[in-house]
């Protein structure tokens, strides 16, 4: 069976979205002046060479950065201030990077001083076990993760993925670590794709846990394959997620993409102009 994501790829439909949509390649989205964008999109580029790939993401738009931890370490191979100038050169912020929290972690917060950096997100479960016991023990190692960074300036989180929204007990293991954990000292990042993919409406934890949610990932999933997609090829409600930022308390939207139908810039570049076709 031929999917619209499936056309896409077989007839360059996105590559010519500039036909489609006029304003492409050169108007940011004009609704939201401050979109950011999670760098493993752009994860072997900002290998190769992350000064350029800077460039070529400023020049679409984007106005806030995210780092990913790297072959290179957390800011590929620059050092954290010179990260942080070269964001501030293109008239970039560095707002937030994804961390592991490991035996590392007090380098890990003195970079992240060193770079201006305000936040802090631990990108994975630091122990495995989809326990109500297990999330409880998680959330006091994220606590005091929390009370750690807060003493240096900085401002801990965590990001969610599919499987934290499965359940135990009859409890759902994303809500006991809301529940288990300070909002002061824990600021989540709501992955809104994978909440979908986890089966739950995030709109659901915006109301249950209002403000709890500084930091998205606005990202569409394909939802037969549990993959990302460009924006309007998937199964998020993107212009519904938007109209209820209020609700969430968020203050740094990033938009991330993992899988692309040709190259991350071509994806971007799409999601970009799709976004205006919603305001």
């Amino acid at each position: 069976m031929t999917t619209r994501r499936n056309f896409l790829l077989q007839s360059g439909a996105l590559a010519a979205s500039s036909v489609l949509l006029p304003s492409f390649t050169l108007a940011p989205y004009k609704s939201e002046k401050n979109l950011g964008i999670q760098l493993y999109t752009f994860r072997k580029e900002m290998d190769a060479d992350p000064i350029d790939t800077l460039k070529k993401i400023a020049s679409i738009g984007i106005k806030k950065i995210e780092t990913a931890r790297s072959g290179k370490g957390h800011y590929y191979g620059l050092k954290p201030k010179e990260m942080n100038n070269v964001c501030n050169d293109l008239g970039m912020k560095l707002i937030s990077g994804h961390v592991h929290l490991d035996d590392k972690w007090q380098k890990t917060m003195d970079e992240a001083v060193e770079s201006g950096q305000k936040y802090l997100i631990c990108s994975t479960m630091p122990t495995k076990g989809q326990t109500v016991e297990n999330y409880k023990s998680i959330a006091d190692k994220f606590n005091k993760a929390g009370e750690a960074c807060k003493k240096m300036g900085l401002n801990f989180g965590y990001h969610n993925h599919a499987y934290e929204f499965e359940s135990d007990k009859g409890e759902v293991l994303y809500d006991v670590l809301l529940d288990n954990t300070q909002a002061d000292l824990v600021h989540m990042e709501l992955d809104l794709g994978w909440v979908v993919v986890g089966g739950k409406d995030p709109l659901d934890y915006f109301k249950k846990y209002p403000n709890r949610f500084p930091l998205w990932h606005l990202k569409d999933m394909n939802m037969s394959k549990k993959e990302s997609t460009e924006f309007g090829l998937g199964g998020l409600d993107i212009a519904k997620m938007l109209q209820n930022k209020k609700a969430s308390g968020v203050k740094h939207v990033f938009i991330e993409q993992e899988e692309y139908a040709s190259t991350p810039l071509k994806s971007m570049k799409h999601n970009m102009a799709y976004l205006n076709t919603i305001q």
